[in-house]
């Protein structure tokens, strides 16, 4: 028998001591378990939420200060041989105490912790306390003990296990959290436990293989019986006293396979692992027993690499990525709860994305997010966390990176989502490229662990999966490692310097991160900024960019294709649209180069706090410009025109066949040329067609290609849009109540470029299912507005002029719009 007391209740958390410049008197403040400092103190009113305006900077002491967390719980007492303290997570380092005897201590807040407690507790009250150790001080004194490394920001998180974007990135904030952040508890057992079940799942021909690896931990050394059951196959393995380990192997006859979003269904199958003792048939439940429970998938998976590509083949067919990489979505992780993933998940898929990758500057994710990733299809590229700097060798940490991997391996083997391991992100790109062997003197950096430790560990805990050493990454230690031609690329030259147009000269094999920033929504801004007025340059919008010259690249990304902004409503209009349209422009690009080019990951999908960033989706959930552009980019069928073709990509299972055409027109809707093709795209193909060079070779500002295949369109201006020549917008709409929220009909009367609507400018709650539409003369478009479904809630007059309403060829003042409610 066995039975789990949760211990969440009755905690307090105390400030012990402290090197930082200001901190407020924290004793005894009540404390929420899963949680931490930061949350429990904004709680308890004695900081301002760090999210807003630049509170941020007055709580850097919060990660310089040690903290008690304490509680009492009554422990009735038990029959059960064995009593564990079992930590899921502790943020970072710590020293458990109960009833005044020293447990155990934690360094590594990716690691959980089991400690036997069953000699310490006390019928009645028992005292427990967690203290905490400034990460900045430990950090430091490792940095001291072992010698300085380089990375790309001058912060200590390479010599602390704990979330590298805690002290702060190019996007997040610096909030070094202290806490317990993932659930604690008591768990009671005899006889023996499970300790580790790790199903491996592969395929043999038709058949479906799940090798149950099993560890136990004993209290006595009698005869177990390990059984395992799924889709209807029972096998079971009789441990004799004295063994701990056992290898149960499973044959599914023919089942449903598992494939990524887009490529066929996501059949789960639940396996069951039971745990009894004596030599029983194991058939029957017994409240001995100890049960273990996931759902799996079958299919297989192997990463090709021939002639340098790198694609990943599921069920032995060659998968185009359309991705977006992760990163934490909030600062404070039991913020997190499923349904907050379950809409972030949704939003990823809603845009087209079949991948995402879990980048390593994060954590390694919970178990919803895994599983949520299982029932949509998504294929999850895991990191490992490293990210951006040379991380020590020496040391605590070849244990602590050991432990933690080994951890994580086996819990997220039985995930048919997990698709494939990476070492590190940009580590070795960092030492081959940006000036680290100099400033490393010969010590380490971390090439021990990408080289060595953990690819053995996956070679031994999940075979079935491959592993990456790192991103970028060509291959080889030896080359050049941002090599496009070769593995896998990271493409920064597009933002940090080069016009996105820049993305025409690559040709990758695999692009595992490029991207553009844009702010985000008007009421996401304007929530966490107070600023009076609101400016592209006042000092809250400021704060909310981190990136270094942030708002500078922006102005500077606008280039020629776009005005420049006059004030802030320009401003946010203009970097928003330019967002998507560069990000757009490189999916575009990679597309169609498949099959040379089999992957895109954008960075990236979410922000963990409101800020100006590279994200579809912004820090308080709402959808950007960018996330309507991609849906459109990564259909499963798309026409793009590419140098003096017309590429037809096709990432569905069926042949996209029938006529192809492109029509030149001016801007007023005057056909001057016309001509069609047929064409047929094979499956998961593209086909290129090169119209009459009369038809596509540059013309004037006033003109267009419009290509069109099956309803779907692409189209191609002459000019950029300060010197397009478009005309005054002149459009009717009709803004009106509907069942599911509110109806708006736009009504093209000219050309009418890059429509979109705003409703978070007058409620925060208002959201529209499109954005940036493009509507030629005599073409209609309607958009929905939800989440603010009350009559009257929306002032439907403001609802379709500007601020609200925008497109690039309108008068400056609403009193010149042209549009007509």
């Amino acid at each position: 028998m066995s039975s789990y007391h949760p211990l969440h209740d009755g905690w307090t958390v105390t400030a012990v001591s402290s090197t930082g410049q200001f901190r407020p008197v924290v004793a005894g403040v009540p404390a929420t378990v899963p949680g931490c400092v930061h949350t429990d103190l904004l709680a308890a009113g004695l900081i301002d939420d760090p999210y807003l305006d630049d509170n941020e900077d007055r709580l850097t002491w919060i990660g310089r200060t040690d903290w008690a967390y304490e509680t009492v719980f009554t422990w009735a007492g038990a029959d059960d041989e064995r009593a564990d303290l079992v930590c899921e997570g502790l943020d970072t380092v710590a020293a458990i105490v109960l009833n005044g005897t020293r447990v155990g201590a934690t360094a590594n807040m990716h690691r959980s912790y089991r400690f036997s407690v069953r000699h310490l507790l006390r019928e009645g009250e028992n005292a427990l306390k967690v203290l905490f150790t400034a990460p900045y001080g430990y950090a430091e004194e490792q940095r001291a003990a072992l010698g300085d490394r380089p990375g790309a920001y001058a912060e200590p998180y390479a010599f602390i296990r704990k979330t590298a974007c805690n002290f702060g990135w190019d996007w997040g904030p610096t909030l070094v959290t202290a806490g317990i952040w993932r659930p604690i508890g008591v768990h009671t057992w005899s006889t023996a436990r499970l300790a580790e079940v790790r199903p491996l799942v592969t395929l043999d021909g038709p058949d479906g293989r799940v090798d149950v690896h099993v560890t136990v931990d004993r209290a006595a050394q009698v005869p177990l019986t390990v059984t395992a059951t799924v889709a209807g196959v029972t096998e079971r393995v009789r441990l004799a006293p004295g063994e701990r380990t056992a290898l149960v192997r499973l044959t599914v006859p023919v089942p449903d396979l598992w494939w990524p979003r887009g490529y066929g269904d996501q059949p789960l199958y639940p396996l069951t692992v039971r745990l009894g003792d004596g030599d029983g048939d194991g058939d029957s439940d017994s409240d001995g027993d100890d049960v273990w429970t996931r759902e799996i998938g079958f299919r297989s998976i192997v990463l090709d690499r021939t002639d340098d590509a790198f694609t990943l083949v599921v069920n032995g067919t060659p998968v185009f990525v359309k991705g977006f990489n992760w990163i934490p979505d909030d600062c404070f992780p039991g913020r997190i709860t499923r349904e907050r993933l379950a809409e972030r998940l949704g939003q990823a898929v809603g845009a087209g994305a079949n991948t995402l990758r879990v980048w390593g500057g994060g954590m390694y994710e919970s178990e919803d997010f895994y599983a949520l990733a299982d029932d949509l299809g998504l294929l999850v590229w895991q990191d490992f966390p490293f990210a951006c700097a040379a991380y020590p060798e020496e040391g605590p940490f070849t244990h602590e990176v050991e432990a933690e991997a080994r951890r994580h391996v086996a819990r997220l083997a039985a995930h048919p989502s997990l698709a494939i391991w990476c070492g590190n992100n940009e580590n070795i790109e960092g030492h081959a490229d940006w000036g680290w062997q100099d400033a490393l003197a010969g010590r380490s950096w971390g090439a021990g662990f990408y080289y060595d430790l953990l690819p053995k560990i996956v070679a031994e805990l999940d075979p079935t999966r491959p592993y990456w050493p790192g991103s970028p990454y060509s291959g080889a230690p030896d080359l050049p490692p941002n090599d496009p031609a070769k593995g896998t690329t990271h493409i920064w030259t597009v933002w940090n310097s080069h016009d996105y147009t820049h993305y025409a000269t690559y040709t990758p094999r695999f692009v595992a991160e490029f991207g553009f920033q844009g702010p985000p929504a008007y009421a996401t801004l304007r929530r966490a900024v107070s600023d009076e007025p609101l400016t592209p340059v006042s000092p809250g919008v400021r704060h909310h960019q981190k990136a270094i010259d942030g708002g500078e690249k922006l102005l500077r990304g606008l280039g020629d294709h776009l005005p420049r902004p006059e004030g802030f409503d320009d401003w946010h209009y203009f970097t928003q649209l330019n967002q998507a349209r560069a990000v757009v422009f490189g999916v575009e690009r990679f597309r169609a180069l498949a099959p040379y080019c089999m992957g895109t990951i954008v960075w990236q999908l979410n922000d963990c706090w409101p800020v100006t960033s590279w994200s579809a989706v912004d820090g308080d959930g709402r959808r950007k410009p960018l996330w309507y552009a991609l849906r459109r980019a990564y259909a499963d069928r798309l026409l793009t025109f590419q140098d003096s073709a017309v590429a037809v990509i096709n990432d569905t299972g069926r042949e996209w066949a029938g006529e192809l055409e492109v029509v030149r027109m001016t801007l007023g809707g005057e056909v001057r040329a016309r001509e069609r093709h047929r064409v047929a795209t094979p499956p998961r193909g593209v086909a290129r067609w090169e119209p009459p060079a009369a038809l596509t070779a540059p013309g004037g500002p006033g003109e267009l290609l419009v290509a069109t295949l099956d309803g779907v369109r692409a189209l191609r201006f002459f000019a950029e849009d300060p010197v397009a020549g478009y005309p005054p917008a002149a459009f009717d709409t009709v803004a009106e109540e509907a069942d599911d929220g509110l109806r708006i009909t736009v009504t093209a009367r000219t050309l009418v470029r890059e429509l979109a609507i705003f409703p978070d400018r007058l409620d925060p709650r208002a959201t529209v299912d499109d954005q940036l539409v493009t509507l030629l003369p005599g073409e209609t478009a309607v958009f929905r507005v939800s989440g603010c479904c009350r009559p009257g809630d929306l002032d439907l007059e403001a609802l379709v002029r500007p601020p609200v309403l925008r497109c690039l060829n309108e008068a400056r003042t609403s009193a010149d719009f042209a549009g007509s409610a």
